[in-house]
């Protein structure tokens, strides 16, 4: 059986239930970045054991947050060592605009897993773009690098859409579907 981690940062609750539905997907274990940007203890060694890592943060600014950031930085000793080479790579992000950005903040956690030397896993999932599309259908934001989900500023997290955490579930199965295909067991 594959081993799934999924590490995230999340500002506001919507990042970690966007995880959530990642970690329903995939089985995997949620890893929390805490407000000061680090990781619980036992984090790394749970990181090193995955088959298969996926990044989650929120994208402000047109970037992660600072708090995923620093994580990226610290991820400098097992990148050294060459830890997490050929391990399989995703990420997810959501942000308050349509837009907002969040290929910025894809293609950041991509070069990261590039680094490392890993493999990337792309959404494989066609956008929900016919005239028929709703809001609430999967992946009716058109990504194909990662999962990403729109919540409005003033949005709780019980207001995230259903297409988005359907999106995000269905990406978490993917990964781990990928994994269980390519790497040893």
């Amino acid at each position: 059986m594959t081993r799934v981690a999924i590490v995230y940062h999340s500002g506001y609750g919507h990042t970690q239930r966007m995880a959530q539905a990642v970690a329903e997907g995939s089985g995997g274990q949620l890893l929390a970045i805490d407000a000061d940007g680090n990781l619980p203890a036992g984090g790394w060694e749970l990181l090193q054991a995955a088959d298969a890592i996926v990044f989650g943060a929120p994208t402000y600014m047109g970037g992660v947050s600072w708090q995923f950031k620093k994580f990226a930085d610290a991820s400098s000793r097992p990148w050294y060592a060459q830890a997490w080479k050929d391990k399989l790579f995703a990420g997810f992000t959501n942000s308050a605009a349509m837009n907002g950005d969040k290929f910025s903040s894809l293609s950041y956690m991509m070069t990261l897993a590039m680094q490392h030397g890993g493999l990337w896993v792309g959404l494989g999932v066609l956008p929900s773009n016919s005239k028929a599309a709703t809001r609430n259908d999967p992946n009716f934001l058109g990504s194909y690098s990662g999962a990403i989900a729109q919540s409005p500023s003033d949005a709780s997290v019980a207001d995230m859409l259903p297409g988005d955490l359907e999106t995000a579930r269905n990406f978490g199965r993917r990964v781990a579907e990928v994994a269980a295909r390519l790497l040893p067991c």
